[in-house]
């Protein structure tokens, strides 16, 4: 759009409709804060789910109506920013802290690692790459909540340990894919994320009875995942190599 040509009312109403919508992820965020109040944890990763859904297509809302041209002074990514440090660290801090995952004397200890190393994530420069990578684990604990909730039933000192694991690999500066928006895989990614939003609903639903497939079927979506992460270390490696010789 070019400076000269003003936005039209239509395109400013919809602008602030895209905001709205990425700010409307604070509201399924609290609603999650509510039911696990109520000691609800399936309606409170239901919740999670929908921020999750609405965290995931945004984004294409915003570039379809040209949102930062149409509202130059609004800044969609300080908004994203917001929402997505309240519903992927500190409500999954909430829902770890108050589900029976760890020794009672190890909750809060490790509720704080998880808020002080999500927000020390978010404050580094270079958290994304120039090629939509995340670089370091991304502050992505609703995930590791719902694994160790809903998929898993690992022990106290398992849990532990892999909350430690994904405290230390923020910062292991390895890139992990952006679905949205990997200019390699993206397709596949982005097909693939989205089966897996179905299974994460159904896995919650049927919760807390374990279905088997299920389980390998998370297992499998989880192994993708760290499949292209691994892949993606080893191409990083290779083009090094390839530049030094």
């Amino acid at each position: 759009m070019s400076k000269n040509i003003k936005p039209t009312y239509l395109q400013i109403l919809l602008a602030w409709a895209v905001h709205l919508f990425t700010a409307s992820g604070l509201i399924a965020g609290f609603m999650a804060l509510v039911a696990m109040q109520e000691q609800d944890v399936r309606t409170a990763m239901l919740w999670l789910i929908l921020a999750f859904i609405i965290d995931g297509i945004d984004g294409s809302f915003a570039r379809i109506c040209r949102v930062q041209e149409v509202l130059p002074n609004m800044d969609g990514k300080t908004i994203d920013y917001v929402v997505d440090f309240a519903n992927f660290a500190i409500i999954p801090a909430y829902i770890f802290y108050q589900y029976d995952l760890v020794f009672d004397d190890w909750r809060l200890p490790l509720t704080s690692i998880i808020l002080l190393v999500s927000a020390i994530y978010y404050g580094k420069t270079g958290m994304v790459s120039d090629d939509k990578y995340f670089i370091g684990f991304p502050v992505l604990w609703n995930m590791v909540v719902y694994f160790l909730i809903f998929v898993f039933d690992f022990s106290s000192h398992i849990n532990g340990a892999l909350i430690l694991f994904f405290a230390v690999a923020h910062f292991v500066p390895l890139k992990y894919i952006y679905p949205s928006q990997a200019q390699r895989w993206r397709m596949a990614s982005s097909i693939i994320a989205a089966l897996f939003f179905v299974l994460m609903c159904v896995t919650v639903y049927l919760f807390p009875a374990r279905n088997f497939w299920l389980t390998v079927l998370s297992v499998i979506g989880l192994a993708y995942f760290a499949t292209l992460t691994a892949l993606e270390q080893w191409t990083t490696i290779k083009r090094k190599k390839k530049f030094i010789q």
